[in-house]
């Protein structure tokens, strides 16, 4: 099941277009071909040759929107356009020479022909030379594109119902405040980071479920291993020890020493980032997992639960100022770190009366971020990039845009850095406003390439048309205090439900707490997987190595 992106459908037929097609065929597209322009930043438009500046043939104005005719080459303005067609028999189609764009005269609005902007498409790229290997250039990839599926929802990740040892909950959870699955995590000794991140993990409803359904199993694990540390082993445990229904904080202390083995620059008691602690562990399960079976498809994709649950790929277009030539590089990625953005509004007082504002008392918009990630880079002087095109060092600008989503998105803020000049390293406080709906449809490869080029309808790699795009927030990783001495904190959101998560206390919250914390990490899912968690919390599996505790004082 998969939701459609219905942003993208084609225009309805025009019957002028489709005539004036079948008297002419493709024969104006092709003559129109030598007439287009193309800008650095991709937008196509159509000049006419010998004249600077185009005008109108019958009142020679060139201001607001001109017209190129496709039979006989009259340039008519908006208000001339009609009469021209009224005067000339079958003169029904033009082109927009501003934005190359189709425009049926008699309809008086703009068509859409697939045709029309192969053409213009192909025009961009027929200046574009093969790279010295003979490898397709960029240019020829938007046009011979191969389709990708995502083929990362499978059945054990997403239907519970045909897990192992499936029972129900429903009395146990009636003599619990709580849903299962809700359990502290003792501190042991600054490492609040870790269990921050443990119960973000424990709650991704895909990576859940792969654990809970035995998908590592632990056993089996040792038999085929010589290692003697296994970290997918000892995450494995703790699924088992949350889901037990045991209330009592949890200690993940041999998670710890794993961890440490594998991260041995980090052994220590000292605080860590949250963030480089959930790389890392997704590294950590990556390398074992791989190491156990050969785990990729015939693309290349990792089939590891790490890379199943949280891969996506991002896309980077470099532009050449000059020529337009433009270079693509696709790169894998876990999650995304943003900027906080400061094109935003300032806060007010009571009396909704602007009041002077800080760095730290203004708020940024998680859209902003996300805005400002997608957003068209200038490179710096000293960043000049060799063009193929022009074989030299040229300026170019850079955009970034999502061409592939994972199941699970994780979006990474950058609160920390550092100052090379001062030699010094600060926390941004800035408040970070997030919706717990997230449309991420603007900033896919698809519409970012689109809008690039004029919002063009054309099929290329990687088209997410049939993969969901709506996602729902499950996790939110807080950070408070300074950057030397600080604390995290996790918000889980369980059946639309909000509960605190901080080291071995967990209590019940309300939206507001949550909207006006700290987020430092937070963690989407696709909506559809979110809703399916939700109707199988009352029905999830308990591990059938049920360990044993020791209880420790606290409350949960």
């Amino acid at each position: 099941m998969s939701t459609g992106n219905p942003s993208y459908t084609n225009p309805k037929p025009c019957k002028h277009l489709a005539d004036y097609k079948l008297r002419h065929g493709l024969t104006g597209y092709r003559s129109l071909q030598k007439l287009f322009k193309t800008t650095p930043n991709g937008r196509t438009s159509v000049e006419k040759p010998n004249t600077t500046m185009p005008r109108c043939n019958s009142c020679n104005g060139f201001q607001g929107r001109l017209y190129f005719c496709l039979i006989c080459s009259t340039v008519s303005c908006s208000d001339h356009t009609l009469l021209h067609n009224q005067s000339e028999n079958g003169h029904d189609v033009a082109v927009d020479m501003e934005r190359a764009e189709l425009y049926c005269c008699v309809c008086c609005d703009q068509v859409y022909d697939p045709d029309f902007d192969k053409a213009v498409m192909s025009k961009h790229i027929m200046g574009i030379p093969r790279d010295k290997n003979g490898d397709e250039s960029i240019g020829e990839r938007l046009v011979k594109r191969r389709r990708l599926g995502s083929g990362v929802v499978e059945e054990e990740l997403v239907d519970l119902s045909k897990s192992k040892q499936l029972v129900s909950m429903r009395d146990r959870r009636a003599k619990s405040c709580y849903p299962l699955g809700l359990r502290g995590l003792t501190n042991l000794g600054s490492t609040c980071f870790m269990n921050s991140v443990l119960q973000a993990l424990l709650h991704a409803p895909p990576f859940r479920n792969y654990f809970l359904s035995d998908g590592h199993n632990r056993e089996t694990c040792r038999k085929r291993s010589v290692d003697r540390l296994c970290l997918p082993c000892d995450i494995d445990a703790i699924f088992s020890a949350v889901f037990s229904g045991d209330r009592a904080p949890y200690s993940p202390a041999q998670f710890l020493y794993s961890w440490w083995q594998y991260s041995a620059n980090l052994a220590n008691y000292e605080q860590q980032d949250a963030h480089e602690f959930f790389i890392s562990v997704l590294d950590g399960i990556h390398e074992k997992e791989s190491k156990l079976s050969n785990r990729n498809r015939d693309n290349g994709d990792c089939l590891c639960i790490a890379h199943k649950v949280f891969s996506g790929q991002l896309r980077s277009d470099v532009t050449c100022m000059t020529c337009g030539f433009t270079s693509t590089t696709d790169e894998p990625c876990v999650d995304i770190s943003l900027d906080l953005d400061t094109n935003n509004f300032s806060p007010k007082n009571i009396a909704n009366k602007p009041i002077k504002s800080n760095e730290n008392s203004s708020i940024s918009t998680l859209l902003g971020c996300l805005d400002l990630f997608t957003r068209q880079e200038k490179l710096g002087s000293d960043q000049k990039l060799h063009c193929r095109n022009c074989q030299e060092m040229r300026d170019s600008v850079k955009q970034m845009s999502i061409k592939r989503l994972p199941l699970v998105l994780c979006l990474h803020i950058k609160r920390f850095e550092h100052s090379p000049v001062r030699r010094m390293s600060r926390k941004i406080d800035r408040h970070l406003h997030f919706p717990f709906s997230l449309d991420m449809t603007p900033y896919l490869s698809s519409s970012i390439v689109r809008n690039r080029f004029g919002n063009r309808i054309f099929a290329f790699e990687g088209d997410e048309s049939d993969i969901s795009t709506e996602f729902e927030i499950f996790a939110v990783v807080t950070h408070s205090g300074t950057l030397e001495s600080g604390h995290y904190v996790t918000y889980l959101r369980l059946s639309d439900q909000w509960y605190k998560c901080d080291d071995a206390w967990i209590t019940e919250v309300d939206e507001g707490l949550v909207r006006a914390s700290q987020c430092y990490v937070m963690f989407y899912v696709q909506k559809m997987l979110y809703h399916k968690a939700n109707e199988d919390l009352s029905c999830l599996p308990i591990s059938p190595r049920r360990d044993t505790f020791l209880p420790i004082a606290g409350c949960c």
